[in-house]
């Protein structure tokens, strides 16, 4: 059926998702996304991928959005969640406390309930406007300001077409498809929705990565695709656009897969580079500062690019005189650098920061 700016089928599809082109490209796929399942596992604390890569998603995402912020003013805006009033830095914050809220909603269940999408979205944007009651949403070409799309209007059909969604990512009598395809079609029908009057994209980037958790493909949150949206941005809202045109899925599903095979295997890369850094911290912290080391100091260094005394102090359990030592003994030894905000010290773990300023490219050469 070809979909119109009237009218959206529900779900199921009618049409045939899995061709014989988009079965050939599964298996790889899922190899690469099971191989990073494992490989984040070798990370000894799950918090350290969950709060560093959702940083770094959250920015991604929100430039899509045309909300830019700087590492550094992300990584002071965690650390400083009081005094720093970066807007951007803020709102990216918003996104990343967004998607840790989601998969605590669903780790336990495996659920991803309309109104748990709800209570994501009331996180990220800070207020309960709930779905669309009103008319006039439209979806403009930022050039041109032409209308591209108008999702549909009448709350009934939006509450009607959620629901739908909830039962097709829930129960999967309804769709025997690989879950892999589903969530393709999921991230489309949603963005077609366009159910909440902002924060659809951001949300919706947030539901991909959750339904993969949800159907045990990944045990953490760690593969994001908005990198690869950003760098494939034209095709993206060109695909959206021409499968609600055509009905043609193939061409927007084997797009989603190649994002996942792609994202997979840099972020293999990317934790690979964390778990070598952190190990390289641990041998020389315990050679150089026997005292100190911990476990829970070498998380703390990894979790937050820049720390601080109240954060070590907090995570360690230990006083506040004792955390800014061990903080001022490993810059001493050049594990972190010491700089200020304002009348706040804080420490920055230079070799993670590194890695994360490196291009997938980069950190694949090195």
């Amino acid at each position: 059926m070809t979909m119109n700016q009237t009218s959206i089928p529900p779900l199921p599809p009618i049409a045939n998702l899995e061709s014989e082109s988009t079965l050939k490209l599964l298996p790889s796929v899922h190899r690469y996304l099971a191989e990073l399942k494992v490989k984040a596992t070798t990370i000894p604390n799950e918090q350290i991928l969950i709060n560093t890569l959702a940083l770094q998603e959250a920015k991604a995402s929100s430039e899509i959005e045309n909300v830019i912020t700087t590492h550094d003013e992300l990584y002071k805006a965690d650390a400083f969640p009081k005094y720093y009033n970066n807007p951007a830095a803020k709102e990216v914050r918003r996104y990343a406390a967004a998607l840790r809220k989601a998969f605590e909603l669903v780790r336990h269940d495996r659920l991803l309930t309309v109104n748990r999408i709800l209570e994501v979205h009331r996180v990220l944007e800070q207020n309960n406007a709930g779905l669309r009651k009103l008319p006039g949403t439209v979806l403009k070409n930022d050039q041109s300001g032409e209308v591209i799309y108008t999702p549909p209007q009448d709350q009934r059909e939006i509450v009607e077409l959620m629901t739908n969604l909830e039962r097709f990512i829930n129960d999967p009598g309804v769709c025997d498809a690989d879950p892999l395809v589903k969530m393709a079609v999921i991230h489309f029908q949603f963005e077609s929705i366009h159910p909440f009057y902002d924060g659809n994209g951001r949300t919706g980037r947030i539901i991909n990565i959750i339904y993969l958790v949800t159907q045990k493909l990944l045990e953490i949150p760690v593969l994001y695709l908005s990198r690869y949206i950003i760098e494939n941005k034209s095709d993206y809202y060109k695909l959206l656009q021409s499968t609600r045109n055509t009905g043609n899925w193939e061409p927007w599903i084997h797009f989603m897969l190649s994002g996942v095979k792609i994202t997979s295997m840099e972020t293999i890369i990317l934790v690979t580079k964390i778990q070598t850094a952190m190990l390289d911290f641990k041998h020389q912290i315990r050679s150089q500062l026997p005292k100190i080391y911990s476990q829970d100091l070498l998380n703390n260094l990894f979790r937050h690019l820049y720390t601080t005394i109240e954060s070590v102090q907090r995570d360690l359990d230990i006083s506040r005189l004792t955390a800014a030592k061990y903080l001022n003994l490993l810059v001493e030894r050049g594990f972190l650098e010491k700089n200020k905000y304002g009348r706040y010290n804080y420490y920055v773990n230079r070799r993670l920061f590194n890695i994360f300023l490196e291009t997938p490219k980069e950190r694949e050469l090195g």
